[in-house]
């Protein structure tokens, strides 16, 4: 490989310092939360999990360089496919045990 094409595929300082100060303040937001106790439970959990998916995406973005550019297309688009399977075989598992549990304790 050249060394022009591993530059490319790695990001740079600045960007991975920008990702770790962003996955800084969004665990640190929800630690404040949850320790200050200044929001109810159900606002706590909402903003908890939409922090949550806001470091999935710098995750995504600053560390494993997934993007929809024309380079990246295909391994954003495997990523997405890979984590609908898992979705669908947890979530779909999940239902089958509920319901094989619910229909035999009856």
């Amino acid at each position: 490989m050249s060394q022009a094409h591993q530059h490319a595929a790695h990001g740079s300082v600045k960007s991975y310092l920008i990702g770790f100060l962003l996955s800084v303040v969004l665990t640190a937001i929800p630690f404040w939360m949850v320790m200050g106790g200044a929001f109810t439970p159900q606002a706590t959990a909402i903003g908890i999990f939409a922090l949550a998916v806001v470091q999935i995406v710098v995750h995504l973005k600053y560390f494993l360089h997934l993007d929809f550019s024309k380079g990246g297309k295909l391994n954003t688009m495997s990523f997405l496919f890979t984590g609908m399977v898992i979705v669908l075989l947890v979530g779909l598992s999940i239902w089958i045990i509920y319901t094989a549990d619910a229909l035999m304790m009856r």
